[in-house]
């Protein structure tokens, strides 16, 4: 026997009445998210369905404060109990595949970039609920759709995106004799020598860190024209473009304190709220941190942030890569229906729209249509987080989403490659031939 999803309860479902009312009362008129008239597909809940949701844990305070609410909420209009774990970043991985092994665990899971991938012939197929969304809100960047689809499947729900930029204290930069972060390889590097010079050296990660240090490797490879594969998936990670990468990425470690190939997500961040640094690159969580804080001191910081796109190198267009995160379902999940309608609830805009200004542009919005939640325009320096998922690469560019390209990642080969050069232990061709064996285990066609 099962619940039908009734016109009463697709009301409850979708009136936002509770989350973010005494935030927008505050603010007054707000920005609207413009919506198309779509039915709710007719999923019947499942008798006694209750659900596990696990995903990654948070990094500003309100992502997880708003996620909670938006989950009770839920559970509110439906009666489906709903039970969140949160695990740490580098432990996430591990735990989705022990589930995927056993067949048993989450019944939905939010998942790093390419993860969904590895698995994708044990979950269920989405594609309802994405066109549901798709038509509702505007459609899906393209990105999105890169990491959400596979064979023309919809295997996961792209909830949205952590983007990096470089995140810098403006007085100090310009000290350095520069009115803000240079568009440019060269004037980005002598921008980070003198900051060094003055005592407020950068910082970017270089240990296995899911987000930050993937986030600059990447970017660093692909601005100099380098990739790990080609268009079919031919590994070309040993090339002359990769090799002078290397070398302004040495060039660039020389800026930064000591310390940095041991870092993790939360190193930089610390760092540059103890003044330690000057510039690194970030989601906006230390501009949040350091925003809603009750101390003067980094609230002075806050007022000094300054936050810029990374520059961009001899390929002529942006390099930058993100970090989606993406909602899926394993067919072990005995409730899926009701699993897809969390997975609906969670998105439609009276709970996602008041995350996203809550989280303060941490997440980047995966639908067109939240192009127009106030998020974007509350705050000047929130507007450059705007188009995280409208500007990215993907990762395994220029070749496929796929299970090698899940692998690649997952085995840190980008990053430990740069980290390999920074620190001594290898030359740019050693690294990059070292890089190119690796990835090669993965990309056997």
């Amino acid at each position: 026997m099962t619940t039908r999803v009734t016109r009463r309860t697709t009301l409850k479902l979708g009136v936002g009445a509770l989350a973010g009312a005494s935030m927008l009362r505050a603010r007054g008129l707000h920005a609207e998210v413009p919506t198309a008239e779509v039915a709710v597909p007719d999923w019947p809940i499942e008798k006694g369905a209750s659900l596990r949701v696990l995903r990654p844990s948070k990094f500003v305070a309100a992502d997880e404060e708003w996620f909670r609410r938006n989950t009770e909420k839920f559970t509110e209009a439906t009666g489906v109990p709903v039970k969140l774990e949160f695990e740490s970043w580098e432990d996430l991985r591990p735990k989705i595949a022990v589930a995927a092994n056993v067949g048993s665990g989450p019944d939905v899971i939010m998942a790093f970039s390419d993860d969904p991938f590895q698995y994708h012939d044990k979950l269920v197929d989405m594609s309802d609920l994405a066109t549901y969304l798709g038509q509702k809100y505007g459609g899906w960047w393209p990105l999105a759709e890169k990491y959400g689809t596979k064979d023309g499947r919809w295997i996961s729900i792209p909830y949205g995106a952590a983007g990096g930029r470089v995140v810098y204290r403006q007085s100090w930069v310009k000290e350095a004799g520069f009115d803000g972060v240079p568009s440019d390889l060269d004037g980005f590097l002598q921008l980070c020598r003198k900051l060094k010079e003055l005592g407020h050296p950068a910082g970017l990660a270089l240990g296995n860190a899911v987000g930050d240090a993937n986030a600059w490797t990447h970017w660093l490879v692909w601005a100099h024209g380098g990739a790990m594969v080609d268009e079919n998936d031919r590994v070309i990670i040993d090339s002359k473009e990769t090799i002078e990468a290397l070398k302004y990425g040495k060039a660039l470690y020389e800026t930064f304190i000591p310390g940095t190939e041991s870092w993790l997500d939360p190193h930089n961040n610390k760092a540059f709220l103890s003044e330690r640094i000057g510039l690194t690159q970030n989601g906006i969580s230390i501009y949040y941190a350091a925003k809603t804080s009750d101390d003067p001191k980094l609230q002075a910081i806050a007022e000094d942030i300054g936050h810029a796109p990374m520059p961009i190198g001899p390929v002529g267009f942006a390099t930058e890569r993100c970090l989606p995160v993406n909602l899926m379902v394993f067919q072990y999940c005995p409730y899926p229906n009701a699993a897809k309608h969390y997975i609906r609830f969670m998105m439609e805009k009276e709970q996602y729209d008041p995350f996203l200004k809550n989280c303060f542009g941490y997440w980047g919005h995966s639908l067109k249509a939240y192009d127009e939640s106030e998020t974007w325009t509350m705050d000047p320096k929130v507007t450059a987080y705007q188009h995280v998922m409208k500007d990215s690469l993907w990762d395994g560019y220029k070749g496929s989403l796929g299970p090698a390209s899940q692998a690649v990642l997952a085995d840190f080969v980008m990053v430990q490659m740069v980290a390999s050069v920074c620190t001594g232990q290898a030359t740019p061709e050693e690294a990059a031939a070292e890089a190119a064996r690796r990835a090669k285990r993965y990309y056997k066609g």
